[in-house]
């Protein structure tokens, strides 16, 4: 899920949503967790993967969000400083709007206007007053000139934006043009390399629920295929939901996948503090383990699940959050306990960076190929460099097509995690 604020009552909703459409939900209750490893976990992280499996997956693909220029203060110069940009494939820049059934300007401030000081900027060089471009975009160009390889699309949706896809898909041939007249524009082409997709989600229910029909994704995806061409990408963030009936079968993403250059699956936010009582379960977790509060939430079901549609391997790519999710008034160590609901956040309760969680609530445990944090009352889960690994090994087994992570704001200063990512 992906959004400025991710709402801890998403299950609520989607629940009153999907109690309306049949759909399935995300996240459901059970028994007490383990912290054993799963064979299943042992098998992912045993052998590592031929040398052809790792040349195949090796995009890396970071998003970076509209908004973190503001109380976060994140920059694209944090992205060169960091090292990342050196490590980067691909950057999804988060969001732009889906209203009215076309693709707008998000925060077009942010975007195009902001003027930049000589130390916020990539190149040291601060923005006059009379430029013609200003802003992220801006920006995004300086970085892509000290990298030549490295790729941006624009990223439409996510969370809080996706109440507009439905429209969209009424029309989706206007809706194309509408998104390619936009990223296209004459003032930043250069900037972008294509389109990404994250409507949350078709034909269920995110944060509102959608009615489009089944096929409607499938058939959005084929018109921006049809209009951005064979020399732009065309990406889409799709669900990680693998439960039967769930929210992978309330769209034809076989059906789309011959339009897209791959798909990210979101295999994270499985479980989360949104669940105010528990039980404790780590949010993104590689493959079952005993005691999982809900069956098939991890990402190795919802690979298996993709790729039992027909969707080749090189066309998914496995998520990584860069964040962590937590409860607090817990006294069990081990996943599988009793919360009162979810922990502090700088930002929102029951999530944190995991530049900030790497101290103040250092990781205690690993369960099911990710990590988990006790500390005093509050219990955490997160990937830290070691797990990303485990996961990394995973990937490349697979013959995934590569990685993407949420977000670039949640790596260290010095791209902890991102160095990680093989």
């Amino acid at each position: 899920m992906h959004t400025p604020h991710r709402s801890r009552f998403r299950t609520i909703l989607s629940a009153a949503c999907s109690a309306a459409l049949g759909a399935g939900l995300l996240v459901g209750a059970g028994t007490p967790a383990t912290a054993a490893a799963s064979a299943q976990e042992a098998a992912a992280s045993a052998k590592p993967a031929p040398a052809d499996a790792r040349a195949a997956g090796s995009k890396v693909i970071g998003y970076f969000t509209e908004w973190g220029t503001y109380d976060r203060k994140y920059y694209v110069k944090n992205i060169e400083t960091s090292g990342s940009g050196a490590r980067l494939t691909h950057i999804n820049y988060a969001f732009g709007n889906v209203t009215g059934g076309r693709c707008a300007m998000g925060d077009g401030y942010a975007a195009t206007d902001r003027a930049y000081t000589a130390a916020e900027s990539v190149d040291g060089k601060a923005d006059t007053w009379d430029q013609p471009l200003r802003g992220t975009f801006n920006q995004l160009r300086k970085l892509k000139q000290k990298h030549p390889n490295l790729k941006v699309l624009w990223s439409f949706g996510g969370w809080t934006w996706s109440g507009g896809f439905g429209e969209a898909a009424r029309n989706p041939a206007a809706f194309a043009q509408s998104c390619y007249d936009l990223v296209e524009n004459s003032k930043w082409a250069d900037v972008f390399d294509g389109i990404d997709i994250d409507w949350e989600y078709p034909n269920t229910c995110g944060a509102t629920c959608d009615s489009s029909g089944r096929a409607a994704f499938r058939n959005l995806m084929q018109a921006l295929r049809a209009k951005f061409g064979t020399k732009n990408l065309v990406t889409a963030a799709i669900t990680a939901d693998a439960t039967p009936g769930g929210r992978i079968d309330a769209a034809d993403y076989a059906g789309a996948a011959p339009y897209v250059d791959w798909y990210n699956p979101m295999t994270y936010d499985f479980f989360g503090a949104w669940d105010a009582a528990g039980p404790t379960a780590p949010h993104s977790p590689l493959t079952s383990y005993p005691g999982i509060p809900k069956a098939d939430n991890h990402s190795s079901a919802t690979i298996a699940k993709l790729k039992g549609l027909g969707i080749p391997a090189s066309k998914l790519l496995l998520g990584i959050g860069f964040y962590g999710r937590g409860w607090t008034g817990v006294t069990q160590a081990a996943p599988g306990g009793a919360a009162t609901g979810p922990a502090a956040g700088t930002y929102e309760q029951g999530i944190e960076d995991y530049k900030v969680l790497r101290t103040t609530c250092p990781a205690t445990g690993t369960v099911a190929g990710t990590a988990y944090a006790k500390c005093g009352a509050n219990w955490w889960s997160y990937d830290t460099p070691a797990t990303i690994g485990t996961k990394m090994n995973y990937k490349n087994q697979q013959g995934l097509g590569g990685t993407f992570f949420w977000e670039l704001s949640g790596d260290t200063a010095n791209g902890e995690l991102i160095k990680a990512i093989k």
